[in-house]
């Protein structure tokens, strides 16, 4: 998701942030919850994303209710630089108490995956899933494309493919066209690589391009100007803001894509830390306040996750993705 389309809704952030600073009494997480001795001091959110970006801003949404939740403050550790492979390293570097965890996107996995860390993936400890943010299928308006056989007979009929808005190759969205392109029977496709979210849409309204995925938030406002066409989402679930947009899968095709984030350790942190953590994370994005950010960017409840269901997640990433690069011939 890109950055502008958080910005376009800052009013709203503003005013929860304001009110998760005001709120009402402290939430308590089960009797049993909270050893004597964990979490007895500050726990460090490690971010690969600088401040305003998807990442800082679901971080700090998560920790409105999180600080209330462990009755310990968490702070932002910002350590940029190789899609998510400093942040990892960091996190390396640190003991296994439980006191240190990131927020993770696919970047991370992607990392792992081309063995840019000394990291393995089954060092990965998912803890909670945070967002589950949907990609659609989105022409211009403009676009003689209206259902996905249009896309289908459009790319068949054109040399080479449509032209697909992606962030760079090897990427997340890469690998989702790729997958969904091969869900629609090896469509042909040819990527254009741009820095960020917003050129895609840029480009997508100038018909520099033909085709792109994007996330709810990313293309709002042009969704409700009539300028994007969704065609089909690439959701578990129809997503109530396209208003009767069908899903791939209802339209035949077996394709499931979306931009995650969510909160990790490194084996070796104590199961019954873990377990505190996971509770604790889950439990303040329950809160009206963060599902309220959820719906504000379009994306489902279901979006949060605890620690066994998100770990199972990380890992399909993982090997789908990896699928995905070493047919694209990047690995």
């Amino acid at each position: 998701m890109s950055n502008s389309a958080f910005f376009n809704r800052r009013d709203f952030l503003k005013s929860t942030a304001l009110a998760g600073a005001a709120g009402a009494a402290v939430a308590t997480f089960g009797d049993q919850a909270f050893a004597e001795d964990f979490p007895a001091e500050t726990l460090n959110v490690v971010t690969h994303a600088g401040p305003g970006g998807g990442t800082d801003i679901t971080t700090r949404m998560m920790m409105l209710r999180a600080r209330r939740v462990f009755k310990q403050d968490l702070v932002v550790v910002n350590k940029r630089g190789g899609s998510g492979s400093a942040a990892l390293m960091y996190t390396k570097s640190r003991p296994r108490d439980g006191y240190t965890f990131m927020t993770i996107t696919q970047s991370h996995i992607f990392q792992i995956i081309q063995k840019k860390v000394p990291i393995k993936i089954e060092e990965m400890v998912g803890l909670a899933r945070a967002t589950d943010d949907p990609q659609i299928v989105t022409v211009s308006s403009n676009s003689k494309i209206k259902t996905l056989d249009d896309l289908m007979a459009a790319a068949a009929a054109k040399k080479g493919g449509l032209k697909w808005g992606t962030t760079f190759a090897g990427g997340a969205d890469h690998v989702g066209i790729h997958n969904f392109a091969k869900a629609c029977g090896n469509m042909p496709y040819t990527i254009v690589p741009f820095k960020g979210g917003g050129d895609i849409v840029t480009n997508l309204v100038s018909g520099n391009i033909d085709v792109a995925l994007l996330n709810y938030a990313e293309g709002e406002s042009q969704y409700s100007a009539g300028e994007f066409r969704p065609v089909v989402s690439l959701s578990e679930e129809p997503i109530a803001a396209l208003n009767g947009v069908k899903t791939a899968r209802d339209s035949g095709v077996d394709s499931v894509a979306s931009t995650v984030r969510g909160f990790a350790c490194l084996s070796g942190v104590p199961q019954d830390r873990i377990d505190i953590l996971s509770g604790g994370l889950v439990k303040a994005m329950e809160h009206g306040v963060y599902q309220g950010y959820l719906a504000s960017g379009g994306m489902p409840k279901s979006s949060v996750i605890g620690a066994e269901k998100w770990t199972a997640h990380i890992r399909r990433i993982y090997d789908e993705s990896t699928t995905a690069l070493t047919e694209l011939g990047m690995l």
